[in-house]
């Protein structure tokens, strides 16, 4: 009896790791559609985020095809495009971005990797700055702190998160953050627009709608590594625990969140019915009306 369940075990195990194997390397294109009296004409982005030097086929072929394919007008990137550890490069970063302007203007807002990098130079030297000059040279748009208008009727905003927000918590609920914090980094939000955040953690969605935002855009918890149908993610990278918003969309009081499962791992590197994601969002005008 024993021997028969020690070679169950180890065949479920095996077949776990494999099917784990394949969703790390196989990605879903998933969309979501909104309107808004705001909107003036139809709009089609792509949101990417979490990417931790993670390559779908040579050069990210098979990436950059799938964006090409939806023919997005721009890119939201919302963070964690590498790996901050010793050793880290910027090489898949810089190839990523590359590819990724070469298709579509880019917006890119920091993820907590991005402002380790900043914030422990001792670490990382100056692979901060080196990011910064080569988004430059390719016109990416880094949204650190900053809002920006998109044609007539949207705005974008990227903020930048002090480390306390990225603490672990081993609690569901995050530590506090006043609308004022956003106010402060990012002035008030365009109320006559369809006003976008990009923000990396998706715990402070009270605090965006309260800002003013329309859409907040995030990640960061990978869709909680391994997600169990009725329950959700298991485990977020702050140590939370079957968190409700590990990945998905969200409406309350008429705003929206979309937090994505992004599209590489790090740490644990598993995903269990947990794909990585590409999420194309539509923003429509309100009953068909507009240009």
């Amino acid at each position: 009896m024993w021997k028969g369940l020690a070679l169950g075990t180890a065949a479920l195990g095996t077949g776990l790791l494999l099917r784990s194997e394949y969703e790390k390397n196989h990605f879903l294109v998933e969309e979501l559609a909104i309107d808004s009296p705001k909107i003036q004409k139809e709009h089609r982005f792509i949101f990417i985020t979490d990417v931790h030097d993670k390559e779908f086929g040579p050069g990210n072929g098979r990436l950059f095809k799938a964006i090409r394919q939806i023919n997005p007008e721009g890119i939201f990137i919302g963070g964690d495009v590498m790996v901050s550890r010793e050793g880290t490069t910027l090489t898949s970063t810089f190839a990523l971005l590359e590819g990724l302007v070469s298709i579509a203007p880019v917006y890119y807002a920091l993820g907590n990797h991005e402002s380790r990098m900043e914030t422990e130079r001792g670490n990382y030297g100056d692979k901060y700055e080196q990011l910064l000059q080569k988004a430059g040279e390719l016109g990416v748009v880094m949204l650190i702190d900053q809002n920006l208008f998109l044609g007539k009727d949207l705005a974008v905003a990227g903020v930048r998160l002090s480390q306390r927000y990225y603490q672990k918590l081993f609690l569901k609920n995050p530590l506090p953050m006043p609308e004022r914090y956003l106010c402060a980094k990012l002035g008030r939000a365009a109320k006559e627009r369809y006003q976008i955040l990009l923000m990396h953690s998706p715990l402070y969605f009270r605090t965006c709608r309260q800002w003013g935002a329309d859409l907040t855009l995030s990640g960061h918890f990978h869709g909680g590594t391994i997600r169990i149908p009725g329950l959700g993610g298991m485990m977020t990278p702050q140590y939370q625990f079957f968190l409700p918003w590990c990945a998905g969309n969200f409406q309350e009081d008429g705003k929206w969140m979309a937090v994505g499962r992004g599209l590489g791992t790090h740490s644990i590197n598993i995903r269990l019915n947990d794909r990585p994601q590409v999420l194309v969002v539509h923003l429509l005008p309100k009953d068909g009306k507009g240009e």
